[in-house]
């Protein structure tokens, strides 16, 4: 059986360059600031999303880390990913305009500023008996928008969602509902999702401003990850686990996947009983 995400990765000129190739590139075009290191995390995440880095699919988005005290660079999806992963798998149908709630006028932080109260957007998916199913996302303004933040820990909006209210809200209900309707492709929220929050350390109150502290989130070591996949892989194409049990058992041992991590996971399919057959011939014949 011919694997899908090698199909993919051979139809992208961008992933047929060596490594060093592929960094100078996305280091001088797409991302000139970003650390060497977080550009690989971008190549390794495409690579095994079947995504062409060179089309920005996905972010490097600085968050701030208070437990180091210092901004790390975190690897994001962007709302494109989503929806090229929906388009690829044929059962797509579509997504309707924003519909917007009513407009509000308010100063934040010192800033004035109009934006809707709140977006509803749905997305259709064509199921396998022929109807079309819709899923729907209804986002508050207050709870997405990406604060100012800075040293002063402003709570004004920024200048994205100073300038675009009401797009920025739509992708952040767009992306909310292409999970609903696509939960196979990953759960992580956008970069325009997690754009000025915080990462892992402190929740930032948009009302008051007041900063409380986050339960830490351990992650799988990625070694770890690594030395287990091949079984993991091998239960989820077999039909022994589902993608989802395998996620929920690995949280319930107390780490959670990174983004990275879903995504390869999210790449497995188990294998159909013709396919089997045809893999046990092919070996059988080898054998022979």
């Amino acid at each position: 059986m011919v694997n899908e995400i090698a199909v993919q990765k051979n139809s992208m000129p961008s992933l047929a360059m060596t490594e060093t190739e592929l960094m100078k590139v996305l280091e001088s075009s797409l991302y000139p600031s970003a650390q060497p290191e977080s550009i690989k995390l971008v190549i390794g995440y495409c690579k095994a999303a079947g995504l062409d880095p060179i089309q920005k699919p996905v972010h490097i988005v600085p968050m701030w880390d208070s437990k180091a005290g210092k901004m790390r660079d975190v690897i994001m999806p962007g709302i494109g990913a989503y929806r090229t992963q929906a388009a690829r798998s044929g059962e797509y149908a579509g997504v309707t305009e924003p519909e917007f709630g009513t407009d509000v006028n308010e100063n934040i932080g010192g800033t004035t500023i109009t934006y809707p109260s709140s977006c509803k957007v749905t997305v259709k998916r064509l199921l396998p008996n022929g109807t079309v199913a819709e899923f729907s996302a209804n986002e508050r303004w207050k709870e997405n928008y990406a604060v100012r933040g800075g040293k002063e820990k402003s709570i004004a909006p920024n200048t994205m969602w100073v300038k675009r209210p009401y797009a920025q809200l739509a992708k952040c209900a767009e992306a909310q509902a292409l999970r609903k309707a696509f939960p196979e492709f990953g759960a992580q929220p956008t970069a325009d999702e997690m754009e000025g929050k915080s990462f892992d350390g402190e929740v930032i109150d948009h009302g008051t401003g007041e900063i409380t502290a986050k339960k830490e989130i351990v992650y799988l070591d990625q070694a770890v990850f690594e030395e287990q996949a091949e079984k993991w892989r091998a239960a989820v194409t077999s039909g022994r686990k589902t993608k989802e049990a395998l996620i929920a058992w690995i949280d319930a041992k107390g780490a959670k996947l990174t983004e990275v991590q879903l995504t390869v996971i999210h790449t497995w399919k188990p294998v159909s009983i013709d396919e089997a057959f045809v893999k046990n011939m092919e070996d059988a014949e080898v054998i022979a």
